[in-house]
Formats: structure tokens, sequence, C-alpha cells
């Protein structure tokens, strides 16, 4: 009988993972791979993140990232060095930020039971059991934190999530990258969304997204176009396709013994896409409820989800304001607030998580919306 079992090992889970095993928690984390895995993701990630931990994150980063060009249509170039940043961006593969963060959750004792897929869960004795192909795991507390095409939110009985479900697909290059400090952004190739092509030490990220729906686009059409302005071939790379389930609003994130982390509870930012601050944010949030649970406070769960709610919530609301803007009226959208001076230095401060949407996002819109009649 564990604490805790988590299912998935990605930044949510392995993060609930690390703070209830630091706090003497008997944890086990299940995931359906093998670790390391091959995860598709840009990659980057805001630097605030570590203040929610006490190790060094170094190992796990690949570059960073303090300048940031942007382009329309491949042209009408933007470029700012960002300047007043505590810290760069970090950029970083997920194969081996998310293995780095489970080995610190083992480091604190907690156990891991990868190349393991849950087939079902059942109530039993105020206890969750978990059904693999491995056997059958017993569990206080469970946290549901298997991704945006994981089962468990269905199974726990949230059929009806608050979620704007989004695409996108990327491809990783292996080449030399000529600068490893720049994050690369294209606002006019895509309707709704953006493309981007982020650098690692040893290669690009690049991928297309859109992030509020709208008609069907040719994204593999896209990605070749915007890579071959890097003379790079995405043609002979794989490519994956994959689904963003994007906050659409508060939402219920608690059931009996159990909350959803992660992407299973749709925390992706709409205007950016970001998953990796949320998530980790949400793991973190659902150790410390979990934790007090354990310890009695009947509250705790509820507690969880009106603080995710809250913290998270609130500021997406923000975003899906500015998204709402950006991406309906795109063109205007780079003229007046991406080439605007201060632009590029306030995109730069919200990826690293310091400026919050609800300081700048009524200053951006102000600024959108006497274009729209000009």
């Amino acid at each position: 009988m564990y604490d805790s079992i988590i299912v998935g090992a990605g930044p949510a889970g392995s993060t609930a993972a690390y703070h209830l095993a630091k706090q003497g928690r008997s944890v086990l984390i299940i995931d359906k791979e093998s670790l390391p895995r091959y995860k598709p993701c840009g990659g980057g990630v805001s630097p605030a993140i570590a203040q929610w931990f006490d190790f060094d994150f170094s190992p796990a980063i690949s570059v960073k990232v303090d300048s940031i060009r942007s382009t329309w249509k491949l042209g009408d170039i933007v470029e700012a060095q960002l300047v007043g940043i505590k810290e760069p961006i970090w950029m970083v593969r997920r194969e081996i930020f998310d293995h780095f963060l489970v080995q610190q959750a083992q480091k604190q004792g907690a156990e891991l039971q990868a190349n393991t897929e849950a087939t079902g869960i059942e109530f039993k004795s105020n206890s969750w059991q978990v059904n693999t192909a491995n056997g059958s795991f017993t569990g206080r507390y469970l946290i549901a934190a298997d991704g945006a095409k994981g089962s468990m939110a269905k199974w726990l009985g949230f059929k009806d999530r608050k979620r704007r479900l989004a695409g996108a697909l990327e491809a990783e290059v292996s080449t030399q990258v000529k600068n490893l400090n720049t994050a690369h952004f294209e606002f006019g190739l895509i309707k709704n969304g953006y493309v981007w092509n982020f650098p690692k030490a040893d290669g690009y990220s690049i991928g297309v997204g859109t992030f509020i729906g709208g008609q069907p686009q040719d994204f593999k059409k896209i990605l070749d176009e915007y890579a071959q302005s890097f003379n790079v071939n995405v043609k002979s790379s794989k490519q994956y396709g994959h689904p963003l389930c994007i906050w659409d609003g508060n939402q219920k994130l608690h059931t009996e013994n159990a909350v959803l982390a992660g992407e299973a509870a749709c925390v992706v930012d709409p205007f950016t896409a970001e998953g990796i601050r949320p998530a980790i944010f949400s793991g973190l949030l659902a150790a410390g409820a979990i934790n007090q649970a354990l310890a009695g406070d009947s509250d705790a769960l509820q507690n969880y989800s009106n603080a995710i709610n809250e913290q998270w919530g609130s500021e997406m609301a923000w975003a899906q304001k500015l998204a709402g803007a950006f991406y309906r009226f795109p063109g205007i959208g780079y003229k007046v607030g991406v080439k605007h001076p201060s632009g590029m230095q306030i995109m730069g401060k919200v990826l690293c998580g310091e400026l919050r949407y609800s300081d700048v996002v009524n200053r951006a819109i102000k600024r959108l919306i006497p274009g729209f009649g000009g």
C-alpha cells in the first residue's frame, strides 16, 4: 500500500513524486514507456521553475536562450536581446529533462515502475488499485498525470473537462546550430498559432501549432517551408503530431482520493502553448494537497482544485484574452505588438516567468484595439 500512486512520469508526475517522497511519503510512479523516452516538444522551459526545487537543473539543460528573433511570413524580421532578465530561457531535450526529474524523485525514495501501462483502476476500501499488465498496485491516493492522450481522467469520471483541444507537429533535426542563444518565432505562415525553431546543443526543435481552432491547415507543408528558411530539411526527419489540452476555464480537478495534474488537467497556456511550467506547478500543488490529505485534512483535494483555478486559471483567463485578440488579427498583432519597441522584451519576460499576463494584457489589448479600426 503506497501513500500515493502517480500515473505518468512527465514533469507533473515526477514533480509530485519528488515533493511527496521528500515529505517521507511512499510513492510509486507508473509509466507506460521505458525511460529515458523521446517526447515531441519544443523544449522551452521557464527558469522560474527553479524556485520550486532545491537542486541544480544544469545537467538537464541543453542551451540557454537570451535572444528572440521573430518573423512575419519569413520576412519583416524583429530581433531582440533580452535585457534585465534574471536567467535566460532554458532549452531542454525532454528525454533528458524528464528522466532527470524522475531521478531526483528516486533519490528521495520514490519508486518507478517503467514500461508498465495502466489498464484500469478500481476504488477499493478507501484506496485506489491500479491494474497493469505487470500486476496490480494499491495506493491511498492517486495522481493522474498521463498527459493529453491518457485514459486516467476518463477512468476517474472526468468526461467533460473544460479544455480546448489543439494540435502541433514537430520535428527534431540534428545539425550544427549557428545561434545557440536565439529562439525563433514565425507568426504569418500559420493561422491561429505560430511556428517555432528552438536551438539545442546538437540541433533544432522545429514545430508548428494552432491554438484556437479554425480551418484545417497543411502542417507538413508549413513546417517544411519554415525549415527551408534555415537550410534545414525536415522531410528526412521523423515528424511527430500530437494534441494539446489547452486551459479553457476553471474546473474541478479532484475526485475521491485522486487529482488530475499536468496536461491531464488541461493546464497548457492558451497563448504560447507552454506546458512544462504549468505541469510542474500542478505537480507541486498536487503533492502538497495529497500530503495534507494524508495528514487528515478532508478539504485538501478541494483546495487543490481551488488553488489551480485561482493561481493558474486567473492568469490563463488573461492569456485567453490575449490569444483571442492576437491570433484573430495576427497582422495587426505583429505590427503593434511584436514590433513595438518593448514587445519582444515583454514576451521574453513572460516566457521567463518574470512577468504575469495580468501585468501586461490590458495594455497589450489597448494597443491592439485601436489598430482594428485603422
